[in-house]
């Protein structure tokens, strides 16, 4: 083995032919030495200096020659403690979830060699998304979920036909990195610190994370599905390790996308970034779902708040729309509990979001009685509706689609079992729900007005005498203005583009209302083609009374102005 002079930049290991470059940051200390252990051994081989009068900063580095290095890993001794590098590529000693540790931990040198098969970043346009949130563990852990590798990036890859069916095309995965499960409470979620370059290797079928992710992105590329991660930094982490951290994804993972806290991660910098041109950068904001949960159980109040958020378009601000996320209930226990109940969390019902803004439909939990089911799933209907009639990018919690419940708990952080899990037992048992959603997205997909490229501005940009977008009521051309309305009508002109107009008559008041519908232009008249109650109509029904229209309590409907 020969040594040389290392170079800093990158920091980690960096392997070029049987060279090996290792760089990392020491603080405050004198002593550094580099261990060298063979695979699998838990005593180092080699203990090599590395100088402080060679750093470059507070930056050591070494390259070492002549090594096959798959066959070695590594750690760092800064004065007497054994470290394990925070850039380590892949990590050994945690294979198993929650699994007894041999008490050492090192980092893995990587050779990369692996077959891309010419595959590259998706690029989808921001307004095509159809997106869906998931933890990789949670997903295909239950007994339900019926795959070969139950709880593992295989797992999800054995759902991406499931997905594709659906309509989906954009999956949000929870920390997928080398977080520790560990403590008080199991760190289900993996928030915290964590070994943020290292894919989890529990989340491995094969134990090797790396290729198995790297499988997971290429299948999802290769069914038109982009791969977003959520990279949730704790504030501790330093910007520039954050943007080299995605960046390192971006580029050895083909990652499409990222969620970061813009409070802890330099969001800015991040989007403005050349290496990261065209790449997704998201930050989750609650804003659109506590409008529509309210809209949706019949608040007061809420209709100027809700003409915003159905034609507000945040590419610039990487916000994307969703009533339902892995914190606060799923939408099944939104329309069944008007309290949480994170009794088994063992807080004593004191962690998790207080304000749910849900409604229980007239029973707290699980209920027999026909008139609250019925309206429950009317709920979860209209929810949809408002999710996927907004212009924004809509995101589906993995398991609404075929009602998920977590028995009431708003906050399943540390429930690695069944109450966190999703339970696939719905989609055989009631079908309706999952056939609507699928339908919607592909009605959503073939209506562009309803997935405009540019935020709408209620201007008539096309010269048709008819602005983008406009708000009815009652009356045509006059919004709803009273406190108490809790009906909107919104029309969206496809003139002037070769498209077909939809005017959506949104109805969240518990008695039925009368919309005007606008008038049409070139003889084309208004057919009915979805309705809370009969989901997407397999042929659209032409109104007799081309005028107005009644719609029923808490239903929302969608009708199309065509020839």
């Amino acid at each position: 083995m020969e040594k040389c002079k290392g170079i800093p930049f990158p920091l980690g290991v960096t392997v070029k032919e049987d060279c090996a470059n290792f760089s990392t940051t020491v603080q405050n200390t004198k002593s550094c030495f580099l261990l060298l252990y063979k695979k699998g051994e838990l005593t180092p081989t080699f203990e090599i200096e590395m100088k402080e009068d060679r750093a470059l900063g507070e930056v050591r580095s070494i390259m070492l020659k002549g090594m096959d290095w798959s066959q070695w890993e590594y750690n760092y001794k800064i004065n007497d403690d054994i470290v394990t590098d925070i850039y380590a590529k892949a990590i050994v000693g945690k294979e198993e979830w929650l699994g007894e540790e041999s008490g050492l931990i090192k980092g893995t040198i990587l050779i990369n060699s692996y077959n891309w098969e010419g595959d590259t970043p998706l690029f989808l346009p921001e307004n095509e998304v159809i997106a869906y949130s998931l933890h990789v563990r949670g997903f295909t852990k239950h007994i339900s979920a019926k795959v070969k590798h139950r709880g593992t990036f295989l797992g999800v890859k054995e759902k991406l036909t499931y997905l594709k069916k659906l309509g989906i095309n954009q999956i949000h995965c929870m920390p997928i990195y080398e977080f520790e499960e560990k403590g008080r409470y199991t760190n289900y979620w993996g928030y915290g610190s964590a070994f943020y370059f290292a894919p989890k290797s529990s989340y491995a079928a094969t134990k090797d994370a790396v290729c198995e992710l790297k499988d997971l992105v290429k299948a999802c590329h290769k069914n038109g599905i982009e791969m977003i991660l959520d990279l949730p930094f704790t504030p501790s982490v330093p910007s520039q390790m954050m943007i080299d951290c995605i960046r390192y994804y971006k580029m050895e993972y083909h990652i499409d996308g990222f969620i970061v806290n813009p409070f802890h991660a330099p969001f800015k910098e991040l989007k403005e970034d050349p290496l990261l041109k065209n790449t997704k950068i998201l930050k989750k904001q609650d804003d659109f779902q506590n409008i529509m949960r309210q809209f949706l159980k019949g608040d007061e109040g809420m209709i100027k708040s809700v003409m915003w958020w159905t034609r507000h378009i945040s590419k610039e601000e990487g916000v994307f729309n969703y009533i339902t996320t892995h914190t606060g209930f799923t939408l099944t226990d939104l329309v069944s509990y008007d309290g949480k109940h994170n009794e088994k969390n063992g807080e004593k019902n004191q962690d998790g979001p207080e304000y749910n803004y849900s409604w229980n439909c007239g029973a707290e939990g699980p209920s027999r009685k026909k008139i609250v089911l019925a309206l429950r799933k009317k709920q979860i209907r209209n929810a949809f509706l408002l999710l996927l009639t907004s212009q924004g990018m809509p995101c589906i919690l993995a398991g609404d689609e075929f009602r998920n419940s977590q028995q009431g708990n708003n906050n399943v952080y540390c429930q690695d079992n069944e109450i966190g899990w999703v339970n696939w037992g719905n989609t055989e048992k009631d079908r309706e729900v999952f056939r609507f959603v699928q339908e919607l997205i592909q009605f959503r997909k073939e209506h562009k007005v309803l997935h405009a490229p540019i935020e709408l501005k209620g201007t008539d940009n096309v010269s048709c005498g008819i602005p983008d977008v406009s708000y009815h009521g009652e009356a045509a051309w006059q919004t709803p203005s009273q406190i108490s309305s809790r009906q909107l009508g919104i029309y969206y002109c496809g003139e002037g583009m070769g498209e077909d107009s939809c005017f959506i008559a949104y109805n969240m008041h518990w008695l039925k209302h009368s919309f005007a519908l606008p008038a049409l232009k070139n003889e084309k008249k208004w057919y009915r083609a979805v309705s809370t109650d009969m989901g997407v109509l397999k042929e659209m029904e032409a109104l007799e009374d081309q005028r107005k229209v009644m719609v029923g309590d808490r239903t929302i409907e969608i009708f199309v102005g065509k020839v």
